[in-house]
C-alpha cells in the first residue's frame, strides 16, 4: 500500500484535533470545576446527578416547611402559656371573691379586673402569626372569636354569641410521606359551646354572680376553672411533644442534606490536583505532535529535486 502526503496529512490532522479536543475538555473542567459539564460527558453519572439534585430539592422544601412548624409551634406554646397565666389569675380572684366577708365594692372591684382578663383571653384566642389565626383550623384567615363590642368597648360575650372554631387541622409536609399536624383549635384550648368549662362560660358566670353579690355561685366555678386549666396543659405538652418530633426531623433533614451533597459532590465536582497534572500531560503531548507534524509535512518535490 502506498503512503501518500494527502494520508499523512489527513492523519497528522486528526490526531492534532483529538488531542486538542482532550486538552480542551480538560481545561473546561478546570474552568468550571465539574467533570460533567453536558450528558455526553458521562451519560450514567448525569442520571446520577440529577437525582441527586432533585431530592436536594425536595430537601430544601421540606426544611423551610420544618422551620415554619417550629415557628407555629414555638407561638402555639407562647400563647398557650399567656392562656394558662390569665387562668391562674382568674383562679386567685375567685378564691378571693368566694369569700362571704367581702363587702360589695371589693367584689365590684374584682369584677372590673376578671372583665380585663376576659378581655385579655379573646385577644389570646384571636392570636395571629404571620396573618394567620392559628386558633381557627383550616379557616385560619377568619377571626375565631369575633365577638360584638358593647359600647364601653368591652366584648359582649353572652350564650348567644360563643364562638366555635373550625376543627380541622393545619398539616405540614415535613419530610418524604410524613405530615404533621401542627395547630391546636380553639375548640380544645378553649371550650366547646356546650362545655361547662367553656373558658367564655366561665367568665359569664363569675361576672354575673360577682354583680350580684353571690359568692357562693363564684366559688362553684373553681371546679370548672381548674378542668380548663389542666385541658390548656394538655394542649400545651401536646404541642411540646410535637415540637420535639419536629426537631427530630430538622436534625434528620439535616443530615440528609450532607450525604445527598457529598454524594452530589463525588458524582459532578472535579479533582482539581488531577485534573491539572491532566492538563499539563495533555498540553505537551499537544506541543509534541504539533513538533512531529511540522517535520512530517515538510518535505516537498522541490527537497527531492535539491
Amino acid at each position: 500500500m502506498r503512503i501518500t502526503n494527502n494520508m499523512l496529512s489527513s492523519q497528522l490532522m486528526l490526531n492534532l484535533n483529538r488531542n486538542a479536543e482532550r486538552m480542551n475538555t480538560t481545561q473546561e473542567q478546570l474552568a468550571t470545576g465539574r467533570k460533567i459539564n453536558r450528558p455526553s460527558d458521562d451519560p450514567v453519572g448525569i442520571t446520577y446527578s440529577l437525582r441527586y439534585r432533585s431530592e436536594l430539592s425536595s430537601n430544601e422544601q421540606y426544611q423551610k416547611n420544618v422551620d415554619s412548624a417550629v415557628s407555629w409551634l414555638d407561638y402555639s406554646d407562647t400563647v398557650l402559656g399567656q392562656a394558662n397565666d390569665v387562668m391562674q389569675r382568674l383562679r386567685e380572684l375567685t378564691v378571693q371573691a368566694s369569700t362571704d366577708t367581702n363587702p360589695q365594692s371589693a367584689l365590684d372591684s374584682i369584677n372590673k379586673e376578671i372583665g380585663q382578663l376576659r378581655e385579655q383571653m379573646v385577644d389570646i384566642g384571636n392570636s395571629q402569626l404571620n396573618g394567620k389565626y392559628i386558633f381557627n383550623g383550616q379557616t385560619y384567615d377568619i377571626k375565631p372569636y369575633d365577638f360584638p363590642m358593647n359600647a364601653d368597648g368591652t366584648h359582649n360575650i353572652t350564650g348567644a354569641t360563643l364562638k366555635e372554631t373550625d376543627t380541622g387541622y393545619v398539616n405540614f409536609s415535613v419530610g418524604d410521606s410524613v405530615v404533621l399536624p401542627i395547630n391546636q383549635t380553639g375548640n380544645e384550648v378553649f371550650g366547646n359551646k356546650t362545655d361547662s368549662d367553656n373558658i367564655f362560660v366561665i367568665f359569664d358566670k363569675i361576672t354575673t354572680a360577682l354583680s350580684a353579690g353571690k359568692t357562693a355561685d363564684v366559688g362553684a366555678q373553681l371546679e370548672q376553672i381548674d378542668s380548663r386549666i389542666e385541658k390548656i396543659l394538655k394542649s400545651r405538652s401536646e404541642v411540646g411533644a410535637k415540637s420535639n418530633r419536629v426537631e427530630l426531623m430538622q436534625s434528620r433533614l439535616g443530615d440528609m442534606e450532607t450525604n445527598l451533597t457529598s454524594l452530589q459532590s463525588k458524582t459532578e465536582d472535579a479533582d482539581y490536583a488531577e485534573l491539572i497534572m491532566q492538563s499539563k500531560i495533555q498540553e505537551n503531548i499537544y506541543n509534541a505532535s504539533l513538533s512531529a507534524g511540522s517535520k512530517i509535512i515538510q518535505p516537498s518535490l522541490v527537497d527531492f529535486l535539491r
